[in-house]
C-alpha cells in the first residue's frame, strides 16, 4: 500500500505556483515569532539549531498534492524535535501540518484517513497538559480535518455529477439511435414490402409499372443504407454524410409514392435556416408519418406542408385513410413527441376533421 499517495496528474503551473506560493506563506508565519520575540536575559540570539524544527514543519507542504499522510509525518516529527529541543520561541498555531492535515482529509484513501486520525489524537493527548490548550487544540485540528472532508465530499459529488450526466448522454444518445433506426428500417421496409406486393401484383399485366415498383424497392433499399451508414457510422467518424434535413423533405415524398398512393409535398412562406438538429426532427416526423399512411390509413393521397412563419415552422402531414392509427405507448408515432420536445417543439396527431389522420409539429 502506498500511505497517502495521490492519483497522477500533470500539475500546471498555476499549480506550482499555488504549492510553492503557500508553502512560503507557512514558512513565514512560522518563523514570525522568531523575528518578533527575543531571548531571555543574557542568552544568545536564535540560532539554526532552534531553527530548523520548524522549516521541517513547513517544507513538506510541498508534498502534501503526492504524499499528504508522509508529509504529516514529517511535520510531526518537525513538532516532536520542537517541543524536545525547548529552545525556540512559542508556536502559536502550527500551520504545516495543519495545511498537510487538510490534504489528508481531502485525498486519502478512508482506511488512511481513519489511522490518521486515531495517531493523531493520541498524540495530542499525549503532549497537551493543560485542558484549555487541550480544547484550543482539538478545535483547531478538527476544524482543518473538517474543511478537508468538506472539499472531498464536494469533489466527489461533482465526480458523481459528472458521471451520471455522462451516463445519461450515452442513454440519449441511444435512444436517439433506436429511434433513427426505427424511422430508418420502418419506412424502408414499409415501402418495400407495399411495392414488392404491388409488382407481383401487375408484373403480367403491365411489366412496366413492375419493372418501377421494383426499382423503388432498390431506391427504398440505397436510401435506408445510406441513412443507416449516417445514423450508426457517424459515431465513429464525424467526416461521414450528414443526417438528412428540410432539404431532403421532396425525395422522400417522391420515394413514398407508388400505385394507389399519391403523395404531394407543398411549401408555404419564407423558409430561413434551422439548426440541424430540429431539421433532422422535421425530416423523422414526414417520414414516421408517411410510414404510418403506408401501414395503415388505407389512403389513396397524402398531403406534406411545411409552413414557414415568424411564430415557428409548421409541418403537417395529412391523408385521406380511414382516421386511425396505432397510438399506443412505446409506437414509434407517440415517441416523435419526444423527439419534437428534444429540439423545443410540440407535436399533435389524430383524426382530421376534414377526414383521414393528420401529424402536425410545431417548431419554435
Amino acid at each position: 500500500m502506498t500511505w497517502g499517495m495521490a492519483r497522477p496528474a500533470d500539475l500546471s503551473r498555476r499549480a506550482w505556483s499555488v504549492d510553492i506560493g503557500l508553502t512560503v506563506l507557512v514558512l513565514a508565519a512560522q518563523s514570525a515569532p522568531y523575528f518578533f520575540t527575543r531571548r531571555f536575559g543574557e542568552d544568545p540570539p536564535w540560532t539554526f539549531a532552534d531553527y530548523w524544527p520548524v522549516l521541517l514543519t513547513s517544507l513538506p507542504v510541498l508534498l502534501r498534492r503526492w504524499q499528504p499522510t508522509y508529509a504529516l509525518l514529517l511535520t510531526a516529527v518537525g513538532i516532536a524535535a520542537y517541543a524536545i529541543a525547548g529552545t525556540g520561541p512559542a508556536q502559536p498555531i502550527w500551520y504545516g501540518p495543519l495545511v498537510c492535515f487538510y490534504a489528508v482529509a481531502y485525498q486519502s484513501p478512508r482506511q488512511q484517513r481513519l489511522v490518521v486520525l486515531i495517531v493523531t489524537a493520541a498524540g495530542m493527548l499525549s503532549i497537551i497538559e493543560s485542558v484549555n490548550t487541550a480544547v484550543r487544540e482539538m478545535a483547531t485540528w478538527s476544524a482543518a480535518y473538517m474543511l478537508g472532508t468538506l472539499a472531498r465530499t464536494r469533489r466527489e459529488a461533482a465526480a458523481r455529477e459528472h458521471a451520471q450526466a455522462a451516463q445519461l448522454a450515452a442513454e440519449r444518445e441511444r435512444t436517439r439511435i433506436a429511434r433513427d433506426l426505427h424511422d430508418i428500417l420502418g419506412h424502408a421496409f414499409s415501402l418495400m414490402v407495399v411495392q414488392a406486393e404491388a409488382g407481383g401484383a401487375i408484373a403480367r399485366r403491365d411489366p412496366a409499372k413492375a419493372e418501377a415498383a421494383f426499382d423503388a424497392i432498390s431506391d427504398a433499399g440505397r436510401s435506408a443504407m445510406a441513412q443507416l451508414r449516417a445514423a450508426v457510422g457517424g459515431l465513429r467518424d464525424s467526416s461521414l454524410a450528414p443526417q438528412p434535413g428540410m432539404a431532403d423533405l421532396p425525395e422522400l415524398v417522391r420515394g413514398t409514392r407508388h400505385d394507389g398512393l399519391d403523395v404531394t409535398f407543398a411549401e408555404h412562406g419564407a423558409p430561413r435556416p434551422l439548426p440541424p438538429d430540429v431539421q433532422l426532427a422535421v425530416y423523422r416526423v414526414v417520414q414516421e408519418a408517411l410510414t404510418n399512411v403506408v401501414r395503415h390509413a388505407a389512403a389513396t393521397s397524402a398531403r406534406v406542408s411545411v409552413t414557414w412563419g415568424d411564430s415557428g415552422t409548421r409541418v403537417s402531414v395529412a391523408d385521406d385513410g380511414r382516421g386511425t392509427a396505432p397510438v399506443t405507448p412505446g409506437n414509434g408515432l407517440v415517441g416523435l413527441g419526444e423527439r419534437v420536445a428534444a429540439v423545443g417543439g410540440v407535436v399533435e396527431f389524430g383524426p382530421d376533421p376534414a377526414g383521414g389522420f393528420r401529424v402536425t409539429a410545431v417548431f419554435a
